[in-house]
């Protein structure tokens, strides 16, 4: 056995694609490896800013010998088959074995191949991969014909067993492989002079490269920079803000991370503290500190790419200059837009009239006088005032015309509800402009407070009838305008917070034109990958999307969870085999007889004591069910028809449905009926598999 040591060594390497470029190094080789025959114990894939590492332990020595046997043509066939069959295989007619078929002679083929050494494979595995490796952007530079993300400088390919370490012979557009590479640009001995140092495996690889300044795995650079981050701002009586994105591009970008603090000018600390933590993110990657006594952004933290003599005062400086220089643009266009948004914010509504939403939906504020008419409907269903809920839509999307989300678009919303503030407005429309795009996603935060559900409902639905009426529908795997993401927002908003209404009702007050069965039958597929989500059957939410009331996701959603806990019990598990028998011997004699057996079950017509005490539980169920349906309460429901298992189990046992009695037969089918009717009160039990 031999371990594997692979290193592209290259310029800068985007943050963005270390982590997925090291697991395509592993998943390619690993994979190629194993389709020419060799196996391996472990692999272990590592990315820095300039390097991609590839570790393999316990590789086999060389590939199996290969032994494969092809049935070719008889031998009284014509020529041409022959010869055909000698190119598929390669081999000449006398090395072909004459074999008794059943009643003929036939060709047959042994081709056997010897097991290939190691290094041959891997040499041809690791071309392979570097000459296909799947970058998102790559580039050509020199005279060579290679792409890479940025210029490949070297390659390590080294095998090492106990005898030693070899290197593998291989070399791709002039760059041949060796057991050398360089530690960090700055820091390592020899820096900047050309000065490399060679590796005998992997453990040796990672050692040198940590005493040249350079931390080989992702995410220990990450640990290394949060534990930095969070020991300078608790040393200074602060708190580090958390931003797993960041650290992880962050990490992206150091080969030897050196975090260090820094503080924000007192003239930037009126800013809101998302517009200090948004301009220090995407211009600077700054980690922002937090005072927990004031509750503002006063701190940062940057990390070097390595440890200077003067402990980084010197990069503190230069960050702080042109921190100060991005804050201050950010201080220009907060201070010119609460100037408009004091006005009340005219200009910027004003200015949404010439912002086009779609070429077939209107501009911005056409959209926004539909879902302001549609909030102001919505609004009495969710507990909100209709005055401020329209009031509230109104302004929601001001903003976007703000300088301040024209240079950061995340800030959307939120914005808003600090213009709102500023311009005097009721705080449930601040709160709402700040909340009517949520949920954006499956984890994101549902509103709660009633203008903001109101506004946030208007904002999807308006889009959904919208797209669906000038037919711009999701197709497959394409959504380009997100209406699968909208809807889970209906449906998240309205399961949260027990809104209680029709689909149906509501996408007709919508954008006109909308297909609202249409839009409704695709709301229920949306509701069943969320459900499934939940653990809640298929079947289960087939059983209940097929009663009525089904554009009422509360309701549905309700009856579904009982439903489920019904069938997960062993009365429920019983029962529904018992209605499934009731069903398809009611089903059989209506279609033989053409007459539906509905009606007129009499319990005088009753022969046993099984029969007639079904009779009576079906009575008492009927009794139960009527009042628990009317509350909604299902689980009273579904407890009313569990106890219909026991007496249905005896009635089968006891009793033969198809008698020689005509009367009694019929007298018996309509009973049958009366089970069946029984059960769907509550749900489709047909639809529940098994």
């Amino acid at each position: 056995m031999a371990d594997l040591l692979i290193e592209l060594f290259s310029e800068e390497i985007p943050a963005r694609m270390q982590g997925k470029a090291a697991a395509d190094l592993k998943r390619m080789v690993t994979d190629g490896l194993v389709e020419a025959g060799l196996t391996y114990a472990s692999a272990g894939a590592f990315s820095t800013p300039r390097r991609l590492v590839l570790a393999v332990e316990g590789l086999s020595a060389e590939s199996r010998p290969v032994r494969d046997e092809r049935k070719g043509p008889r031998a009284d066939a014509p020529a041409a088959a022959l010869e055909g069959f000698l190119r598929s295989t390669g081999l000449t007619k006398d090395q072909l074995e004459l074999r008794d078929d059943k009643k003929a002679q036939v060709y047959f083929a042994v081709i056997e191949k010897p097991g290939r050494k190691a290094a041959e494979i891997v040499a041809e595995v690791l071309e392979a991969a570097v000459r296909t490796f799947p970058w998102p952007k790559s580039m050509r530079w020199g005279t060579g014909n290679l792409r890479w993300v940025r210029p490949l400088q070297s390659i390590i390919c080294l095998l090492s067993d106990d005898s030693g370490a070899a290197v593998v012979d291989l070399e791709i557009d002039g760059i041949r492989a060796g057991d050398t590479t360089e530690g960090h640009r700055f820091m390592a001995a020899g820096a900047g002079m050309g000065g490399r140092f060679a590796v005998s495996s992997f453990d040796d690889y990672r050692a040198k490269l940590w005493r040249a300044r350079v931390m080989l795995d992702a995410e220990e650079r990450a640990a290394h920079i949060w534990q930095g981050a969070t020991n300078l701002a608790f040393a200074a009586g602060m708190e580090a803000v958390e931003d797993r994105g960041l650290l992880a591009e962050v990490a992206g970008l150091v080969e030897w991370p050196v975090p260090l603090m820094g503080r924000i000018g007192e003239e930037f600390l009126h800013l809101p503290p998302e517009v200090l933590q948004t301009s220090m993110k995407e211009h600077q990657k700054f980690f922002s500190v937090k005072n927990p006594k004031t509750g503002r952004i006063e701190g940062f933290i940057t990390v070097a790419n390595s440890e200077t003599a003067d402990q980084g005062a010197t990069i503190l400086k230069g960050n702080q200059k042109v921190l100060s220089a991005r804050l201050s643009d950010a201080r220009f266009f907060w201070e010119n837009d609460l100037r408009v948004a004091k006005a009340g914010m005219g200009d910027w509504l004003a200015g949404l009239e010439a912002v086009t939403f779609h070429n077939k939906l209107g501009s911005q504020a056409d959209r926004i006088a539909r879902i302001a008419a549609l909030a102001r409907e919505i609004a009495p269903l969710v507990g909100a005032s209709a005055d401020v809920a329209e009031a509230a839509a109104r302004v929601a999307k001001a903003d976007l015309r703000s300088a301040m989300v024209g240079e950061f678009p995340e800030l959307q919303g939120l914005m808003g509800m600090y213009y709102a503030r500023a311009a005097g407005m009721d705080e449930a429309v601040a709160l709402a402009a700040r909340d009517h795009y949520s949920p954006l996603g499956p984890t994101d935060d549902v509103p709660v407070e009633p203008v903001s559900v109101a506004v946030a409902l208007a904002d999807k639905i308006d889009t959904l009838t919208g797209f669906w009426a000038i037919d711009e529908k999701p197709t497959g795997s394409k959504d380009p305008f997100a209406l699968r993401r909208a809807a889970l927002g209906v449906i998240r908003l309205v399961l949260v917070n027990g809104v209680r209404v029709s689909l149906s009702a509501v996408f007709a007050k919508g954008y006109a034109g909308a297909d609202v069965a249409e839009l409704v039958a695709f709301f229920h597929d949306r509701l069943k990958v969320f459900l499934k989500d939940q653990g809640i059957r298929h079947d289960v939410i087939d059983a209940c999307l097929a009663m009525p009331g089904n554009d009422d996701l509360v309701l549905l959603v309700k009856r579904a969870q009982a439903v489920q806990a019904f069938l997960s019990s062993e009365d429920g598990t019983n029962l529904v085999q018992g209605f499934k028998r009731a069903n398809n011997i009611l089903a059989q004699a209506e279609a033989r007889d053409g007459v539906e057996y509905s009606f007129g079950a009499d319990p005088k017509f009753a022969e046993s004591d099984a029969e007639k005490a079904l009779f009576n539980a079906l009575d008492v169920a009927e009794q139960a069910i009527a009042p628990a349906m009317r509350t909604e309460d299902f689980a009273a429901a579904m407890g009313a028809v569990a106890q219909l298992r026991a007496p249905i189990d005896a009635f089968f046992t006891a009793v033969q449905v198809n008698s020689d009695n005509p009367i009694v037969r019929r007298n018996r089918l309509n009973l049958l009926h009366r089970i069946r009717a029984v059960c769907a009160g509550v749900a489709d039990l047909s639809r529940i598999d098994g």
